[in-house]
């Protein structure tokens, strides 16, 4: 069940830009499985092939997934559906599991500017950095961004602290 406080303001807006981020069910590092990431990364570009986003970065971590879309159609929830749903199918069957994958909700953070589009892209290419997956930009391979890495944000402000 959806926590309630998340579903209030939430607002779909065809053409907006948004941080979707969802968490595995129990925080169990599913995505470790190097199968089982390249399975997440296919949905997100199976999603923009059907046209109902255009994704801008996206990082599969070990147990939660950052993806920035730009939304083309449907809504968020709709767009969050079909890519939980069918992750979560794909990798039980890989793993030869059954039971519940993703914690029921997500959470959405609507960016509002071009500048700020790029910060937050590159605030989440800082992730793995973060996490001590990686210890370089471009480097953890469950990451990807439309935009050139190599010197495109100080290095500081993709690797800071959470947010």
């Amino acid at each position: 069940m959806q926590n309630v406080r998340l579903l209030l303001g939430r607002r779909s807006c065809v053409g907006l830009c948004y941080i979707l981020t969802t968490v595995v069910h129990g925080r169990v590092s599913f995505f470790a499985n190097d199968s089982a990431a390249a399975m997440a990364i296919r949905e997100f570009q199976r999603l923009d092939q059907e046209g109902f986003t255009r994704s801008i970065a996206y990082v599969v971590m070990p147990d939660h997934i950052h993806w920035l879309i730009e939304l083309r159609a449907g809504t968020l929830e709709n767009v969050m559906k079909r890519f939980k749903s069918r992750t979560a199918q794909q990798v039980n069957r890989l793993l030869g599991r059954i039971g519940r994958f993703w914690q029921a909700c997500y959470h959405d953070h609507a960016i509002r500017s071009d500048e700020s589009l790029h910060r937050h892209a590159m605030y989440l290419m800082g992730n793995p950095i973060r996490a001590g997956l990686a210890t370089q930009l471009g480097e953890y391979r469950h990451a990807w961004c439309e935009w050139e890495l190599e010197g495109s944000c100080d290095l500081r402000d993709c690797i800071g602290t959470d947010e």
